[in-house]
């Protein structure tokens, strides 16, 4: 082991084996991951356009919504056109600071997403179930401390995992079956004893993870508690089909987050790590905007009304 160790050095690359390893399926599966990659762009870019163009969508609802749309956004541009080039053009390296860049961005917008939830569920619940209370306790102050302390948590618990993850020693291991850097896969080509960090990854997922998740299935608890009271029948229809696609947004990545961090480096395999990785880095950013905010009544009338201002001035 001690030999192993004095032969141990930090690679100055890795090369990135990508998603697919059939190379027949790459083009039309390529094709479908940029498909995926632009219909997010659009949509999530759509919907931040709207909130800022748009005083009535000026509420704290929507600034969380802009906020997870710009994560969403952040995290698809961050792994697919990388991953695009490296499935058209294998053998491709990334360098350590690219990887380490990865991990550091990948992680802060992960964590973000995991934490904005959580306040957005709370929002929803303050919302719903103390609507007399809503204003006082989600004014713009409160809002953007909370935005504040989502995107500090995040970025330093990215920090702090980046910089231990890339201090250890790789015994020159250059390949990386995965189609970008991310800590449980890199945890696997370390030639020293990982266990310690792998104990300290698991208590961040509970932080990161566990409890957030927790404050959602307790704020949607309440919700389907208050929506289940109503006396329109109408009304609560239309509140449960928004809940449901709401909690099923938030089991797939939660779920798949918690898959892929919360295990022991021994039950990884490389397939499952990539196509559970796939779900919280290319189809939830899909998906976000279409269950969040484009089935929303309000978006969509503003939507509606941007694209007649449009035609209007096409016309003069």
């Amino acid at each position: 082991m001690e030999n192993i160790l004095n032969n141990a050095t930090l690679p100055v690359e890795f090369i990135l084996l990508g998603l697919w390893n059939q190379a027949e399926t790459r083009p039309f599966l390529v094709a479908m991951i940029l498909l995926a990659f632009i219909t997010a762009l659009s949509a999530n870019g759509v919907l931040i356009v709207l909130i800022q163009r748009d005083s009535s969508l000026h509420s704290p609802m929507y600034f969380f919504l802009s906020q997870l749309a710009f994560m969403d956004i952040c995290q698809i541009l961050i792994v697919v056109p990388k991953m695009a080039i490296d499935s058209l053009t294998p053998g491709n390296s990334i360098s350590l600071a690219g990887c380490g860049a990865q991990i550091f961005l990948t992680m802060t917008m992960g964590g973000a997403v995991c934490l904005l939830l959580a306040v957005m569920s709370y929002d929803r619940y303050v919302a719903i179930c103390n609507p007399l209370q809503y204003h006082s306790r989600m004014n713009k102050r409160t809002c953007l401390n909370l935005a504040a302390g989502v995107w500090f948590g995040a970025s330093l618990d990215a920090l702090i995992q980046t910089v231990f993850v890339l201090r250890l020693p790789y015994c020159n291991v250059k390949e990386v079956n995965h189609f970008f850097c991310e800590i449980p896969v890199l945890l696997k080509l370390s030639c020293t004893d990982t266990s310690t960090y792998e104990t300290v990854l698991f208590v961040t997922g509970i932080v990161l993870l566990l409890i957030p998740s927790t404050i959602i299935l307790s704020s949607y608890s309440c919700i389907l508690s208050s929506i289940l009271r109503m006396s329109s029948v109408k009304g609560k229809q239309k509140a449960l089909s928004t809940c449901s696609s709401h909690l099923i947004v938030v089991g797939l990545f939660y779920g798949a987050a918690i898959f892929m961090y919360m295990r022991p480096s021994s039950y990884h395999s490389p397939e499952q790590d990539k196509m559970v990785s796939v779900f919280y880095t290319i189809v939830t950013p899909v998906l976000n905007p279409l269950i969040y905010s484009l089935r929303n009544r309000d978006v969509l009338g503003t939507l509606r009304k941007l694209l007649w201002k449009c035609i209007v001035c096409q016309k003069f």
